[in-house]
């Protein structure tokens, strides 16, 4: 299977582009969309490249780029009632909510701003330049890529 590309959205003052550099690897769980779910749970595979996505943040952009390490699987926060992600209706037979781990690869010179992604030519169809709040979303290859150069030279 070919490799995929995503991007993941996370808040930096919950869990940065520096924490997951701390900790090497993560697990993306507390995800409550229905779409995102699926495509943790159905398409997410190892191997897959991350724009790792600063969200409600001043600016928000992409930080850097992490790779998934292992596929979709029950996010325990569902069954766990002391959780902010608790969703009673979750069961062993029906755990209704997965998650994926992933591994650092890189960090950003600087963020690459949405302001940046929203002018770049072969961006224009990205989900996240169309005011899309999505967690997690696919993005081309070709996007990647794009997006990986600017942030490998930006100074700033």
């Amino acid at each position: 299977m070919a490799r995929r590309y995503w991007l993941m959205k996370t808040e930096p003052d919950v869990y940065s582009i520096d924490d997951l550099e701390r900790d090497g690897t993560t697990f993306w769980d507390g995800v409550r969309n229905y779409q995102a779910r699926n495509f943790m749970r159905d398409e997410m595979r190892p191997g897959d490249g991350v724009l790792f996505y600063h969200s409600n943040a001043d600016p928000p952009g992409v930080a850097g780029l992490a790779e998934v390490v292992r596929p979709g699987y029950p996010d325990p926060t569902a069954r766990d009632p002391a959780s902010d992600y608790y969703d009673p209706k979750a069961t062993d037979a029906d755990p209704r909510w997965y998650m994926v781990d992933i591994r650092f690869v890189e960090k950003f010179p600087a963020l690459v701003p949405l302001a940046v992604l929203r002018e770049t030519p072969g961006l224009e169809a990205m989900l996240v330049n169309r005011k899309s709040r999505l967690s997690v979303q696919p993005v081309t290859p070709a996007e990647f890529e794009i997006v990986a150069r600017l942030g490998r030279r930006r100074v700033g």
